[in-house]
């Protein structure tokens, strides 16, 4: 695909990332964005990310090849009648959101039916708005389609090659069957994250010994419960048919396992911890999936003044940012004393690169 004029209701850090992929990408292409923020609208034409910056939605919206709509899962759905008016028989209206039941009840019953092609890239970042989005955003994630019933191949092939494009997988499923999925990969563990954590955090004497100690572990498996609090309540909402089915079938089996625990099963403990090993090692590490994956290193360290500044110095020479760095003081399944967080693969790869040039013993996981 060599260029498409496209158009964003919604230029977030989502939104704005699949402009710029546009923009890199199929450098010929014809961008129109609205947003209601319009320190967004202006950076991104400042940047020559899009062509037409609008205050509100307009007939620069007409006779388009993609129309995206980037804003929160439920305000999508408010945005299809506004919309309605500018698509032609040949555009292609999609979202971005992590649920799809919802907007798809939306067009159902309208004629955009024809039109309409979901959209789930399983990428992303704790980061929002425009100004943190960026064109590889996208690269090696898988990148869902759920077109309704109705849409022709022809839109689908279409969009497919789009998804390509901007270096994305594509997997075509149904709106319903992608719910159910999300919902135990991405919305179970964020709830039980965030559960676990709320349940540490009512445990946890007045001294607080619990969050003192807790290991690096602790903190690995309970890292998504950071994300936006706001985005977790409209998933949970939109998605809440399948989060309660699926949340009664994991409930069931974590007392399943209480039984085989009380009654000191050991085959089927050890068949329990094996088979979870097995397959989480079976995980392929090719796309950045619906959650978002940490860049971790474990440094050896001898404990004396200047040492992570020592370290510090070393990456910022070579223009590698950090997004966290600290001390584990209860290493009770981690190797390496010093923890050191990356923002992206490529200063992770880079970090290892010089640490072990000047002699650091590292440890990946």
């Amino acid at each position: 695909m060599n260029s498409v004029k496209a158009g964003f209701i919604g230029l977030g850090m989502i939104g704005g990332s699949i402009a710029r992929a546009i923009r890199e990408f199929m450098p010929e292409s014809y961008v129109v964005a609205y947003d209601k923020d319009s320190a967004s609208l202006s950076l991104a034409k400042q940047e020559g990310v899009v062509d037409v910056a609008c205050s509100y939605i307009n007939e620069e919206f007409k006779d388009l090849d993609f129309i995206f709509l980037c804003a929160p899962v439920k305000a999508n759905e408010t945005f299809i009648e506004t919309i309605s008016p500018f698509i032609s028989k040949d555009t292609i209206l999609t979202d971005v959101g992590s649920v799809k039941g919802g907007i798809h009840k939306a067009v159902v019953d309208t004629p955009l039916k024809d039109n309409f092609i979901g959209g789930h890239p399983m990428s992303g970042s704790e980061k929002v708005g425009f100004a943190n989005s960026k064109s590889h955003l996208f690269e090696n994630a898988y990148y869902i389609m759920t077109p309704e019933v109705s849409v022709s191949w022809d839109k689908v092939e279409k969009y497919r090659d789009f998804i390509t494009t901007i270096h994305a997988l594509p997997i075509v499923l149904d709106s319903n069957h992608h719910d159910e999925i999300v919902g135990v990969i991405s919305h179970l563990p964020h709830i039980i994250a965030s559960g676990l954590v709320n349940f540490v955090k009512d445990k946890d004497d007045s001294n607080q010994l619990m969050r003192q100690l807790a290991a690096g572990g602790f903190r690995d498996i309970t890292r998504i419960a950071s994300s936006s609090p706001v985005m977790w309540e409209q998933i949970c909402v939109t998605n809440s048919d399948w989060i309660a089915d699926i949340l009664s079938e994991y409930v069931e089996s974590i007392n399943q396992m209480r039984e085989v625990i009380i009654s000191h099963d050991s085959e089927k403990i050890s068949e329990f911890f094996t088979s979870a090993r097995d397959y989480r090692d079976s995980i392929p590490d090719r796309s950045t999936g619906p959650i978002e994956k940490s860049y971790v290193v474990y440094c050896d360290l001898v404990d004396e003044a200047g040492g992570i500044a020592t370290i510090s110095t070393i990456l910022a020479a070579n223009a590698i940012n950090i997004k966290n760095i600290g001390i584990i003081h209860n290493r009770e399944f981690e190797e390496g004393v010093l923890r050191i967080e990356f923002y992206d693969n490529e200063s992770l790869s880079k970090g290892i690169k010089h640490l072990s040039r000047h002699h650091y013993t590292l440890y990946t996981r």
